[in-house]
């Protein structure tokens, strides 16, 4: 499935699920901002994560595929915990779960791939969170971390993600901080959102 085709399919099923998107985002405080760049400290995070291969634009639809049907239903809730949300609309023969969907998307290059992840609602935690059933769907917790981060607005693509880091990279220089992670691509909307409405962001995990 091509990526215009694979935007397409997400949109219809998005449509007919009934599902609305960014309902949360990952906590955090600003701790110094200069347009187009911010330093963040966020609070810690538990995300559900996918490792896929392909450019950029593959990886990123490969990857919210997976993961959604986790959200979606493609889990398993423990019969010891008492889940609020609704059952999933897919039939299975163990209870399922569908979990509120959040943004940023968060895409990062790891040994010639990419690790695709979603942060979880704020309101689960390792315990409480129902456990996926695609054994490529791991749940990771994130320890508190400070994060210099650039946004921009419009389209993507391998070359622009490429630039944006390098202008990231230099605004960290010039105020010592020293990346501990690799770059990391954050997708907050849905691919039908118009351009100049996108919010795309680079970011680097900081030493404290």
């Amino acid at each position: 499935m091509g990526a215009l085709a694979s935007h397409i399919f997400l949109c219809v099923a998005l449509t007919f699920t009934g599902v609305v998107m960014a309902v949360e985002e990952p906590k955090y405080s600003v701790l110094e901002k200069s347009p187009p760049f911010e330093l963040r400290s966020y609070a810690p995070m538990i995300v559900a994560e996918v490792q896929v291969e392909g450019d950029l634009d593959e990886a990123s639809g490969q990857g919210f595929r997976l993961i959604a049907a986790y959200i979606f239903g493609q889990n398993q809730v423990s019969e010891k915990i008492a889940m609020t949300t609704p059952v999933a609309v897919e039939e299975q023969t163990s209870k399922s779960a569908k979990i509120a969907m959040t943004t940023p998307v968060n895409i990062e290059s790891k040994a010639g791939q990419w690790m695709v992840s979603f942060v979880m609602p704020s309101e689960y935690t390792m315990d409480s969170l129902p456990k996926p059933l695609n054994s490529k769907v791991q749940l990771r917790q994130i320890p508190a971390t400070k994060k210099a981060v650039i946004s921009f607005s419009g389209f993507y693509d391998s070359q622009k993600v490429a630039e944006k880091t390098i202008e990231l990279e230099g605004w960290m220089k010039t105020k010592n901080l020293q990346a501990i992670s690799v770059s990391k691509f954050a997708r907050y909307n849905p691919p039908w959102t118009l351009p100049f409405m996108r919010r795309n962001e680079i970011m680097f995990d900081v030493r404290d």
